[in-house]
């Protein structure tokens, strides 16, 4: 294996290629397939490219056009580029003999160098090869894989409105749209949208995907919130104090002021439920719609629900009927949100239930 050539010159030393060309030029197992090589604080992605023909010497041409990026950067979303580069390459190669003639394999380094400044500068390029050929490449965001999506779960939109269009949806997600408004979790929209839930939680983990919503905790009045570090942030932040009035005011009503915002978040802690706090603080006569405040502070983590969770100790085996359909999930590992929405119990019935057996202990956490 040899440099042809690298933009910009010199960039790799001789010593380095050599250390990793049996990677760049991998035996034939190992081609057109990308490999990424980590080495001397640089990440090296190539699509090591193998053509047989009675044409090359010794039959075959292997090649391979490699992008250089930093060690510690994230670089999945230039695979794709990578990846079709090369197979721009081999269409031109089986066509044009454009690596194996000279004249024409000379209009790489021109065309590495659109490629390097294109992508770095405006994240896509369009490079005119010859009459019927033109390279086009672009960098698109690739998100991270959403997390799962539980009966339990309660999407709310990122933004007041989606990002984009109904109409852009497929039909599954438009019949659910109208159900999503931070209140509902995911069974219920189910079974007001007469959807599948098994559909409805493929269709929420896509707009999870694209950042349409995330995902909060089902709003219960017994729930129990505590704040975090982030409750710092609204005592200094002016944008986000005029943003959290506005949300959390209630319609028809002057807007609250920030002292009393603030106060009431600062009653959350863990000896204190919603009602509780409600009782105390009169969220109605402030102006404030507690529902829509404990929304806000969830979503910009400022609170943190504290979830129960029930444990049986020991099987009892004289146990009632419906404390039979909740043994199952008294495990520890099973909150009462996701009880309440797989048996579709009410949190009453559930502590009812529960408290009757003294096997059972509850878990905050």
């Amino acid at each position: 294996p040899k440099f042809t050539y690298q933009v910009p010159v010199s960039y790799i030393s001789e010593e380095t290629f050599c250390s990793i060309s049996v990677y760049l030029i991998p035996k034939p197992e190992l081609q057109h397939k990308l490999m990424t090589v980590n080495m001397c604080e640089m990440k090296v992605i190539g699509y090591p490219v193998g053509i047989d023909s009675a044409q090359y010497d010794r039959n075959r041409l292997m090649f391979n056009l490699c992008f250089v990026c930093d060690a510690k950067m994230r670089t999945i979303q230039y695979e794709p580029i990578v990846r079709k580069l090369a197979n721009y390459l081999i269409t031109l190669e089986q066509e044009t003999n454009f690596i194996l003639d000279e004249s024409k394999k000379r209009q790489l380094p021109e065309i590495m160098s659109k490629i390097l400044h294109d992508l770095n500068i405006k994240r896509s390029c369009s490079i005119p090869i010859n009459d019927s050929t033109t390279i086009y490449l672009k960098v698109t965001t690739v998100h991270e894989a959403p997390c799962e999506v539980s009966d339990h779960d309660v999407p709310i939109f990122t933004a007041s409105r989606p990002a984009c269009t109904p109409s852009q949806w497929d039909l599954t997600t438009q019949q659910i749209l109208p159900y999503i408004d931070g209140f509902r979790h995911v069974a219920k929209i189910a079974i007001e949208a007469d959807v599948e839930v098994s559909l409805v939680k493929e269709c929420i983990r896509n707009m999870l995907y694209y950042g349409i919503v995330q995902l909060i905790p089902l709003f219960l009045y017994s729930a129990v919130y505590t704040t975090t570090p982030e409750i710092r942030s609204l005592a200094s932040d002016i944008a986000l104090q005029k943003e959290c009035i506005a949300y959390v005011a209630r319609q028809g009503r002057p807007r609250p002021s920030f002292r009393s915002v603030f106060e009431m978040y600062c009653s959350f802690h863990l000896s204190n439920s919603v009602r509780d706090i409600c009782s105390r603080t009169n969220p109605h006569g402030l102006g404030i719609d507690e529902r829509k405040l404990v929304q806000f502070g969830v979503m910009k983590g400022l609170l943190r629900r504290i979830h129960k969770y029930p444990i049986d100790l020991k099987m009892s085996s004289n146990a009632p009927s419906k404390s039979k359909v909740v043994g199952k999930y008294c495990d520890g590992t099973h909150s009462y949100d996701d009880i309440c929405a797989k048996t579709g119990l009410s949190y009453k019935e559930l502590d009812d239930i529960l408290d009757k057996d003294p096997n059972v202990c509850v878990c905050w956490k």
